[in-house]
């Protein structure tokens, strides 16, 4: 595969990727600015030690006597904060520090390597690309990304990239072992919400499962602009792990509040598809990713969802005259590709999939 480079600022430089592009550059070029009113202000953030943490959830006591209480910690931090952390999850420290490892060597691979699984079309199955869309945004974001599906395994890990050369081994059994992880937080999920254990496995037809290794430069002026803007994700539940470098921050009660990373834990975060499914019980909440002047950064999340063919919409069991439902029934396909085409609105894609249209209080 021949790839051609395209100007990425308004100099001379002519890199595809972020990476190669910021080596040696002093302030953020002109198409990373974000305008004043769409800004970090970083001074503004709550760190984390001043707010009430995400919940920290130890997932050791799921399948003994303690399942009910665990079950109850769960629904209380789906509906009261759709973000909460786990420990004792059962992914192993070796296989967590590999994929981390491992994708910090991707994004040092000489730029040749690299490009060679370049695309800029979000429909390709694997894909290593820039900010987010480049084909729709008007400004960009500080972040490189290797996407790629892996559910069913066996349909994509030919597809991967075969270096590192341990890349196509270590990353299935991280993805086995995050799916099998994610399948016994959906039962815990149904349960939390009354449904039979099973009932959210039951809807996703033959089920998806993405993976994303990001990777953010160290930026001269990171008030300037984002790694990722506000948004929600269009998925159901989505697993991350993050590096020991701090970035992510998730809105609270209108306040920007910083989640720092917790060794060998995962954050899971409520996806629209989930808050879908609950009829608004579950809230998919805004998060973005900001910037440092001085470390690189990883962040390796998995989005797993439906299948393309799938049809979503409220539980039957959460819909009633007191609650009726919120959102009409579609395919996951129709609002993946209208979530891909509007790109990384602050609003919610959810709003347009509504039964009936949001009005102004």
């Amino acid at each position: 595969m021949v790839v051609t480079t395209t100007t990425t600022t308004s100099s001379s430089t002519t890199k595809l990727l972020l990476t190669d592009m910021v080596l040696g550059v002093d302030h953020v070029p002109s198409n990373y600015i974000r305008p004043p009113s769409d800004r970090p202000n970083l001074k503004d953030v709550q760190p984390s030690s001043h707010a009430v943490p995400v919940p920290l959830i130890d997932l050791k006591g799921l399948h003994g006597p303690g399942r009910h209480d665990v079950v109850k910690q769960i629904g209380q931090a789906c509906q009261n904060d759709g973000f909460f952390q786990i420990k004792n999850h059962g992914v192993s420290d070796t296989t967590i520090s590999n994929i981390l490892r491992l994708a910090k060597d991707f994004f040092k691979l000489p730029e040749s390597e690299r490009l060679k699984s370049y695309s800029d079309n979000p429909s390709k199955t694997v894909r290593l690309s820039t900010s987010f869309n480049v084909k729709t945004e008007k400004v960009a974001n500080w972040r490189d990304f290797l996407r790629f599906h892996c559910y069913p395994l066996e349909d994509y890990v030919h597809e991967w990239p075969s270096n590192p050369p341990s890349f196509r081994e270590d990353v299935a059994e991280y993805c086995t072992s995050v799916r099998e992880l994610v399948l016994r937080l959906l039962e815990a999920i149904s349960e939390s919400l009354g449904l039979e254990k099973n009932y959210i496995n039951g809807v996703l037809s033959k089920h998806g499962q993405h993976m994303a290794m990001n990777y953010y430069p160290p930026c001269p002026q990171p008030e300037l602009t984002y790694g990722l803007p506000g948004h929600t994700d269009p998925n159901l539940i989505t697993v991350l792990l993050q590096d020991d470098v701090p970035g992510l921050q998730v809105l609270r009660n209108g306040k920007w509040v910083a989640v720092n990373p917790i060794p060998n834990t995962f954050i899971i975060n409520i996806g629209d598809q989930m808050q879908v499914i609950s009829n608004d019980r579950y809230k998919s909440v805004l998060h973005r990713a900001v910037v440092n002047c001085s470390k690189d950064r990883i962040s390796i999340p998995t989005f797993y969802c439906p299948s393309p063919d799938a049809v979503i919409g409220p539980a039957p069991e959460l819909v009633n005259d007191d609650h009726p439902a919120v959102y009409k029934n579609f395919t996951y396909e129709d609002y993946y590709k209208q979530f891909w085409n509007r790109g990384l609105a602050t609003e919610c894609c959810l709003d347009t999939f509504r039964a009936s249209p949001i009005r102004d209080s």
